[in-house]
C-alpha cells in the first residue's frame, strides 16, 4: 500500500483517543505494516504509554544546554531506543527560536517495524507561533508557510527514514493552532466517540471547522506555495468513527446511552460530511464499537504492552485471559476496517 496518514481526533477529551492510537499502532504492526506513531499532543500521553520514565527523561534533555555545560556530543544521554533531544518539540525549536528550519529528529524504535516520533510538554510553546502565522499564509508569506508546514515536513522526513506504510497522528482535544497544523498534514481523520452529549457537540464543532481549514488551505495557500517546497494537501478526509463504550453506571441508564447512540449517525453525516442525513441510511460510517476494557488497562500499563498482548505472566489469568482474546479480535477487526476504509477513499 502507498503511505497514508491518519489523525485520531475528537475535540472532546476523555474518549480514549490516545489508548486507541497506541493499540491501533501495535495491531497494524501485527498485520505486517511498518508504522510510525506521532505524538502531537503537548500533553505527550502517547509518549508516556510507549516509553518508560527514564527514557522520557533522556528524550527531554536539551542537547544544546548539555553541550553548553561542557558535555561532548558523544556523551549525550541515550539508551539505544531513544536519544536526547529527539522529540517533535526539538524538531520545530529552530523555527520557534528563529534560528533555522525544522531539525531532523530520529524516531524511537519501539519494536521491529513500529516507531514513535515522541512528543514533549515543550511543544505547547509552539502554539502562539502557529497561531500568529496562520493568516499570513493566505498572503503567501513564505516564512509563515514554512512554520505552518513544519509538522508535515518533520513527519514526512521521519516516515521516509523508517519506510513507514502508515502514520498515526495523536493530537490533543481542542481546535487550536497546533491541531490545525497537525490535521492539515493528515490524509484522513478517524474520530473516536462516546455516546453522550459532549461527543455530539464536539462533532457539531469539528465538522465545519475541518471544512473551513481545508478550504482555506487548498484555495488560498497551496496556489502560493513555491515549486519544490513540500506542503500538505490538507486532505483530512473523514474515515468514519469508532464508538468507545462507557463503563455503565447505575446513575446513567442504558436508555440514555442508546438515545445518544442513535443520534450519532445523523450528527456525523450532517456536521462532518455536510450531507443530508435523511438521504443517508443506517450507520454506515461507524467502523467499530469497542467495549470498555478498563479492567485490562492497569495490567497493560504495568507490562508496557497492548491489552491484547497480555499473558498469564502479566496477571491475565482465567477469565481475564478470555477477555484479552476478545480484545484482540475487536482491535484486529477495527484495524482491518480502518485499512478497508482507507483503500476505499484512495480509490474514489
Amino acid at each position: 500500500m502507498s503511505r497514508t496518514s491518519i489523525a485520531l481526533f475528537n475535540n472532546k477529551g476523555g474518549v480514549g483517543k490516545t489508548t486507541l492510537t497506541y493499540h491501533l499502532a501495535h495491531m497494524f504492526r501485527r498485520l505486517g505494516l511498518t508504522v510510525l506513531a506521532v505524538d502531537l499532543d503537548p500533553q505527550a500521553n502517547l509518549t508516556s504509554m510507549c516509553l518508560d520514565e527514564t527514557e522520557i527523561e533522556e528524550l527531554w534533555e536539551n542537547p544544546s544546554e548539555l553541550i553548553a555545560q561542557g558535555a561532548a556530543p558523544s556523551a549525550l544521554p541515550g539508551t539505544g531506543r531513544v536519544r536526547s533531544g529527539q522529540t517533535i518539540a526539538d524538531a520545530v525549536r529552530p523555527i520557534l527560536e528563529g534560528t533555522g528550519d525544522v531539525a531532523p529528529v530520529e524516531p524511537a524504535e519501539l519494536q521491529d517495524g513500529l516507531w514513535l516520533l515522541a512528543g514533549s510538554l515543550d511543544l505547547s510553546r509552539f502554539e502562539d507561533k502557529l497561531s500568529n502565522e496562520w493568516f499570513k499564509t493566505f498572503a503567501g508569506d513564505i516564512a509563515a508557510i514554512r512554520t505552518t508546514t513544519a509538522f508535515h515536513r518533520v513527519m514526512e522526513q521521519a516516515a521516509a527514514a523508517v519506510h513507514a506504510d502508515i502514520v498515526l497522528i495523536d493530537v490533543g482535544p481542542n481546535l487550536g493552532a497546533i491541531n490545525r497544523s497537525a490535521l492539515i498534514a493528515a490524509d484522513t481523520v478517524l474520530m473516536p466517540l462516546a455516546a453522550d452529549l459532549f461527543s455530539l457537540k464536539g462533532l457539531s464543532n469539528l465538522g465545519p471547522t475541518l471544512r473551513d481549514w481545508r478550504r482555506n488551505w487548498q484555495q488560498l495557500v497551496l496556489p502560493q506555495v513555491p515549486e519544490g517546497f513540500s506542503a500538505p494537501r490538507a486532505g483530512m478526509r473523514p474515515l468514519g468513527y469508532v464508538i468507545m463504550q462507557p463503563e455503565m453506571r447505575l446513575d446513567r441508564p442504558v436508555k440514555a446511552y442508546e438515545r445518544w447512540l442513535e443520534r450519532i449517525p445523523w450528527v456525523y453525516s450532517a456536521a462532518v460530511l455536510g450531507e443530508n442525513p435523511k438521504e443517508q441510511g443506517g450507520d454506515r460510517h461507524r467502523i467499530a464499537t469497542l467495549r470498555n476494557y478498563r479492567s485490562l488497562m492497569p495490567l497493560a500499563h504495568d507490562a508496557r504492552k497492548p491489552m491484547f498482548d497480555l499473558k498469564a505472566a502479566d496477571g491475565a489469568l482465567g477469565s481475564t485471559q478470555k477477555y484479552v482474546q476478545t480484545c484482540y479480535r475487536e482491535f484486529r477487526a477495527l484495524a482491518e476496517g480502518v485499512l478497508a476504509r482507507t483503500e476505499e477513499l484512495a480509490a474514489e
